[in-house]
């Protein structure tokens, strides 16, 4: 069984989106659909960015994230919302989201604890429809997505991992940019980008992604990463095989529903 690709999840979204605006029209509210993502957008993800020509047209996706959050903002749906009166936001509110009162469905991660979803609302319906049994995809969904912490701890201890990655810390330490590891760098990009308008911080974002991308690329920190994952998430996860098959299995099913309720 295959993943989606970028394409064919922006286009479930999209679906989903339709489908929760045909549930609010039935609610008596209105529900505008946003196409703010490209399939561009979802690249670039990972331990370590090694692609330098995305890199170098989209740094590290902020300008995604800012177009997003202005979207979220100043879009339709916020402005309509708050212009309802007290009483029908709190209801719009919960037919779209949902809430306790309602009932709540519950799944456990694979590494302890439970998430909790609100089991009734115009998002869980969508979803309902899109995947065929939205209570199955919800506990499978938070299984297949929150298996790192089974793998990565031991994966990180990896005699080719460590070796991989101090020779892409010295070749950052080389131009001039002293991380220890990708996700240092990740978490000074604010203080790198503080201040800057939307132009500079892209292009600040850029110099830095460029070097990420070129020493993960002359280290072969991200090869390695990728083979390692490949390794220790095949032996750590095998228990639960049946869970990531099935969410791979409902996730194909979406992209034929998603295509009937787009017509395409």
């Amino acid at each position: 069984m295959r993943e989606l690709t970028a394409t064919e999840e922006l286009l479930v979204e999209r679906a989903e989106q339709q489908l929760v605006k045909k549930c609010m029209g039935k609610s008596g509210f209105r529900f505008w659909t946003t196409g703010v993502e490209t399939p561009a957008s979802r690249e670039g993800a990972g331990f370590v960015l090694d692609d330098v020509k995305w890199a170098r047209t989209y740094g590290y996706g902020g300008q995604f994230r800012r177009d997003a959050e202005k979207a979220r903002r100043h879009g339709p749906n916020g402005a309509y919302e708050n212009a309802l009166p007290q009483r029908e936001r709190a209801r719009y509110r919960e037919v779209l989201d949902g809430s306790a009162s309602g009932g709540v469905l519950s799944a456990s991660l694979p590494a302890g604890g439970t998430v909790s979803t609100p089991r009734h609302s115009c998002f869980t319906q969508a979803k309902d429809y899109l995947y065929g049994d939205f209570a199955t995809w919800f506990r499978v969904e938070k299984t297949a997505t929150n298996l790192t912490p089974l793998y990565v701890p031991d994966l990180v201890k990896d005699k080719r991992f460590t070796k991989a990655l101090a020779a892409w810390s010295r070749c950052m330490n080389g131009r001039g940019r002293h991380y220890a590891d990708p996700s240092d760098l990740r978490a000074d990009l604010s203080r790198l980008t503080e201040g800057l308008s939307d132009p500079a911080a892209h292009a600040a974002e850029v110099r830095v992604a460029v070097d990420e991308a070129e020493c993960a690329r002359v280290s072969s920190l991200a090869h390695t990463a990728r083979t390692l994952e490949v390794e220790y998430r095949a032996d750590k996860t095998r228990r639960f095989k049946d869970d990531i098959a099935a969410y791979q299995r409902m996730r194909l099913a979406a992209l034929e529903h998603a295509e009937k309720v787009l017509g395409t």
